[in-house]
């Protein structure tokens, strides 16, 4: 490769990228490879390819069956997705090309809805020495849900060697390219892995044309030893660029602004991947293949593994309840949280999503958006933090853009249950979620001053005093209307540090290490069961709290135990922080919560009188704030 990286900083002109858009020689295009192992020794093989009889080994392009062994890729990274790909692609038919040694059976394998299996095809090799074997399938049977894998087998006297598996459709007239943007801040050693992933993987990622990567950080990506290496490797594909800390929107969608002017729009897709994720790079393979062959443009979301649980998956795909305020949200016969190496409990089959879904958004842990949507919808809102994959997604679904979430093509992400919920950045979650909501949901302020009031109730039993604080300023903020979004975000973080700062509990101490408490002290307390009577409880919780009564004076509380209805016994809580690396201690202040509880009435009364009149400011003022020229504005250009 020639060339060298291009490194600038905020407010520097960046080199344009030299999009070629390409038809491959032979016609076809690569739509995933075939692997047998994972990017990492701490994911499983068997995410790749399973042995299900006798011995077999494997590497990352290469598998060799000993006599009498079976292996199968019905696994999360062997299947073809042929659902997604015959609803929403104008491809009827896929190839799986091998090169193949010795002798034994290749078969192409299908399943459908409810996971039955059935052979497509099937090839016996004898004592061949590198021979391309080539197996066709059809996409005419899955519309509603199932997929393809290759097995492999051999009989008592043979052994069998499979190579460079390829899965490739027909090629369209000319290929889109992809362009990879990675935003990262003080992860530079995360980033840099990833980097060099993509570096090692670039022979087989023909359609990657550039990686932007969006450096927001003190601790800078360029400043770690390996990074000339990788950039040298790299060459022209990659544009480092330096700018001030835009939170997650500003980092992604400065991919998203040099893509548009370095390239002409009608044929880029840009690629959104998350600086801490592991990266499987095949993934650029099979998203950029599916947006080529999509029968009209559409955000192409990939799908999380769980990096703590290398074999969970996350979701199958997700959606918003908008007026609720509520992300994340599993699509009706979704995996959830699904051991990919186990067996569903209640129909004791593998856990495999057979069934095809319909996503509201994807997070953009990776997230393919094509040229069309941008041209379309504009660019990202300056929401800085959270939310903004939700509403991107929802505003293009409004413009006829519906957003896919495509199994098998996975990264791993740190585990989302493992994230403490009073954050800083849950400011950000809840601010974002009801601008979100007044620009794409019916917006019922009764419905939504509810939700809040709910919350409310909870945190103050609970002793959650600055997480109360956080939310009262996220709806103070979102009534200010759109100017609150002028820069970004970068004010409205500083601020809602400073508040937070000024309520002991949101700090997270060492368990041995409690100001002011014993260590021997803290005991364990377990909760009771959730009652079955809450509005009962939560009436006599409220009367205790406002008496200043209380069942315990202090005792410790698993984070999986932190429910309103038993917090709210102690007078002092130990919580065990979700991130299982401290304790947050909670203690009764009832002249704080009398405040916070009015504070908090007051700011959603005013909401239920203002918010139609807040979100028609929104409404008038998104044309400008997702516009080129006011993202141009937040990077100083």
């Amino acid at each position: 490769m020639s060339g060298e990286a291009t490194v600038t900083e905020a407010g520097s002109p960046m080199a344009g990228a030299l999009f070629t858009a390409h038809t491959p020689a032979s016609g076809r295009l690569l739509a995933q490879r075939g692997l047998f192992e994972g990017p990492s020794p701490i994911v499983s093989k068997d995410l790749y390819l399973e042995v299900v009889e006798g011995v077999a080994s494997r590497d990352r392009e290469t598998v060799t069956l000993e006599a009498s062994a079976k292996a199968t890729g019905n696994t999360y990274f062997g299947r073809f997705p042929a659902s997604y790909w015959q609803r929403w692609s104008t491809v009827r038919s896929v190839t799986v090309e091998a090169v193949v040694s010795g002798s034994g059976t290749l078969a192409v394998r299908a399943s459908d809805i409810d996971g039955e299996i059935r052979t497509i095809t099937a090839h016996e090799v004898t004592d061949v020495v590198q021979r391309t074997v080539t197996l066709e399938a059809k996409l005419d049977k899955f519309l509603d849900g199932g997929a393809l894998w290759l097995d492999l087998e051999t009989d008592s006297m043979e052994r069998l060697t499979v190579a460079q598996v390829r899965w490739t459709v027909e090629a369209p007239e000319t290929i889109r390219p992809t362009a990879v943007t990675i935003c990262t801040m003080n992860r530079a050693d995360d980033c840099l892995s990833n980097l060099r992933t993509l570096a090692d993987s670039l022979p087989a990622l023909e359609t990657l044309d550039a990686i932007y990567v969006a450096d927001q950080g003190t601790d800078t990506v360029d400043s770690r030893d390996g990074f000339g290496d990788v950039a040298a490797a790299l060459g022209d594909k990659l544009k480092y660029i330096k700018q001030p800390n835009l939170g997650g929107a500003g980092g992604f969608t400065r991919g998203l602004y040099e893509v548009a002017d370095a390239a002409a729009t009608d044929h880029a897709n840009v690629l959104f991947m998350d600086d801490d994720v592991l990266l499987e790079p095949d993934i650029v393979i099979r998203m950029t293949a599916f947006s080529n062959k999509a029968a009209n443009p559409m955000i192409v979301g990939g799908q999380m593994l769980n990096l703590l649980h290398p074999n969970q998956l996350h979701v199958g795909a997700e959606y918003a309840q908008l007026n609720a305020l509520q992300p994340g949200v599993p699509v009706q016969h979704s995996l959830e949280t699904a051991d990919l190496l186990g067996v569903d409990r209640k129909t004791g089959k593998k856990n495999r999503q057979e069934r095809r879904l319909d996503a509201g958004y994807n997070g953009w842990w990776s997230c393919l958006i094509p040229s069309e949507v941008v041209r379309k919808v504009g660019y990202p809102m300056p929401f800085f933090f959270q939310w903004d994959d939700a509403e991107y997604s929802y505003r293009a679904r409004g413009a006829g853009f519906p957003t896919v979430t495509l199994p098998g093509a996975g990264v791993w992400h740190a585990d989302f249950h493992w994230k403490d919920w009073d954050e800083w950045h849950r400011y950000f979650n809840l601010r974002n979620s009801i601008i979100t909501a007044s620009l794409h949901s019916p917006f019922d302020l009764n419905v939504l001053s509810r939700v809040l009031m709910a919350q409310v109730v909870r945190y103050l039993l609970g002793m959650q005093y600055g997480l109360t604080a956080t939310l009262i300023k996220a709806v103070e903020d979102f009534l200010e209307g759109p100017e609150i979004l002028h820069d970004g975000g970068v004010a409205a973080m500083k601020e809602i540090r400073e508040i937070r700062a000024q309520y002991p509990e949101t700090k997270r101490h060492d368990p041995t290490n409690v100001p002011g408490i014993p260590s021997n002290d803290i005991v364990l307390n377990n909760t009771a069961p959730r009652p079955s009577l809450q509005r009962i409880i939560l009436l006599k919780r409220i009367v205790d709290r406002l008496a200043g009564r209380h069942r315990f004076g202090m005792g410790a509380i698993p984070a999986d135990e932190a429910h309103w209805w038993h917090v709210s016994l102690f007078k002092t809580a130990i919580v065990t922080d979700a991130s299982q690396e401290g304790v947050r201690v909670r203690s009764y202040d009832k002249d704080r919560m009398i405040d916070l509880a009015k504070r908090a009435f007051e700011v959603i009364s005013r909401l239920r009188k203002e918010g139609h009149a807040v979100q028609a400011q929104y409404k008038r003022a998104m044309p400008e704030l997702t516009s080129r020229e006011n993202w141009k504005r937040l990077y100083e250009l």
